[in-house]
């Protein structure tokens, strides 16, 4: 399922440092004055996986990958082997040539405007609150709003909205896991400290909101599903036997919806999410091929999950989006084969999504891409709803206004898009 433990008892998904290099980690220590929020906004100046701070030159040069993350020219050269012929992502775990991977302009030009001037970073980044971008999308969508950005939101991995409030809850590898934003942007909340105790978050992959107000998140760290309110006070935590919990939604009577990529099988859990109490754990769907990201649909109760299919050779990988009723009947299914009939190139999916009409969109990471494949009966059709401006995007999800929010991991952003 390209998440596994190594025998150092890691997941796989989460970047490690190269070997020989960890005695080499200094301790950070925060500018005088500085808060503790501005400090950790520091780390966007050091490689994610050494944890050395970047330089303009040398090893510690910061590379992009061709997925969007950032690595230093060391950590490149040490997770290339050898030969230095081919790099996976210590944290999307997508492969390219070490000839690909290029300067990160972006860094580079933030470390010559800082220079020894560390205490400017929060205000030289622009906090989180977002500005008003410019220029409709295809299909009649625009950008009105954009959302993080460097050192508000580290690698995210899942986003939703809450119906309700209008807010906003993206998961994300910072140091406090669960960043909440308001409906104009603002940060409201950030909770999910990143440790080892019973509601800490060790590695988020997905979240979502119920109906009654409670952020759910999946932690493949631990194999488990955490529950919180929009305080940030841990409420549940469920370890059922998961062998690793992906990809989750709320369902409208809220329960969760949630899809365990190793055991290949989706499960329902319902839960009285206010008094810490889970009610009952079902499996309801088995046999599926690595089942990752997951929608459900507000109106119909339909439920979209993605499947990662089996490389049968070099860079063959591929994924079947499939379509279950609410009574989870099969009642369609497409696949990469099958999109690219109808496509211009290679479609791989990471998210999937309804909107209200209960149209299926996915992202596709391979022309970064958002698209509608349409109603499941319809299938299959092919409509790009926003093929610009995206550079990875790993998450999807509607507000209750109908706006359509893409989680961009290649520039550590979300993006909210509406009819113009």
């Amino acid at each position: 399922c390209g998440f596994r433990k190594n025998r150092g008892g890691r997941p796989a998904g989460r970047a490690a440092p190269p070997p020989g290099r960890l005695s080499q980690r200094r301790p950070r220590l925060p500018a005088a004055g500085m808060a503790a929020e501005d400090e950790a906004e520091l780390s966007l100046l050091e490689c994610r996986v050494c944890f050395e701070p970047y330089g303009p030159g040398g090893e510690r040069r910061p590379r992009n990958l061709p997925c969007g993350h950032v690595l230093c020219r060391g950590c490149v050269g040490a997770l290339s082997g050898p030969e230095r012929r081919r790099v996976e992502c210590p944290f999307c775990r997508r492969a390219c040539g070490s000839a690909e991977t290029s300067d990160c302009l972006p860094l580079l030009q933030l470390l010559e405007v800082l220079g020894p001037a560390a205490d400017s970073v929060p205000s030289a980044l622009g906090r989180s609150g977002g500005g008003e971008a410019a220029g409709p999308g295809p299909a009649g969508l625009g950008l009105r709003l954009s959302l993080g950005g460097w050192g508000s939101l580290v690698n995210p991995t899942g986003v939703a909205a809450c119906q309700r409030s209008g807010r906003l809850v993206v998961a994300h590898d910072g140091k406090k896991r669960i960043h909440v934003f308001g409906p104009s942007g603002t940060c409201l909340q950030r909770f999910g400290e990143r440790g080892d105790a019973g509601n800490d978050i060790k590695y988020p992959l997905d979240v979502t909101v119920t109906s009654d107000g409670h952020v759910v998140v999946t932690d493949g760290g631990d194999r488990a599903v955490k529950a919180f309110d929009f305080d940030g006070r841990g409420v549940l935590a469920v370890r059922e036997g998961f062998c690793l919990p992906w990809g989750l939604d709320a369902t409208p009577q809220g329960d969760v919806i949630l899809s365990d990529s190793e055991a290949g099988a989706l499960y329902r859990l319902t839960a009285d999410f206010k008094n810490g109490k889970l009610k009952k754990c079902q499996m309801i769907r088995s046999q599926l091929t690595s089942p990752r990201g997951l929608a459900v649909s507000q109106t119909l109760g339909a439920v979209a999950v993605i499947e990662h299919l089996k490389a049968q050779g070099p860079n063959s990988s591929s994924t079947r989006v499939k379509i279950f009723s609410a009574e989870m009947d099969l009642v369609g299914q497409m696949d990469s084969f099958g999109l690219n009939l109808v496509s211009p190139s290679k479609i791989y999916t990471t998210a999937v999504a309804f909107d209200k009409e209960g149209r299926v969109i996915v992202t596709d990471v391979s022309s970064q891409a958002v698209i509608c494949l349409g109603k499941p009966e319809e299938f299959p059709i092919f409509n790009p709803l926003i093929s610009h401006r995206l550079s990875y995007p790993v998450g999807l999800t509607y507000t209750a206004n109908n706006s359509l929010v893409v989680l961009d991991s290649g520039d550590h952003s979300i993006k909210i898009y509406s009819s113009t």
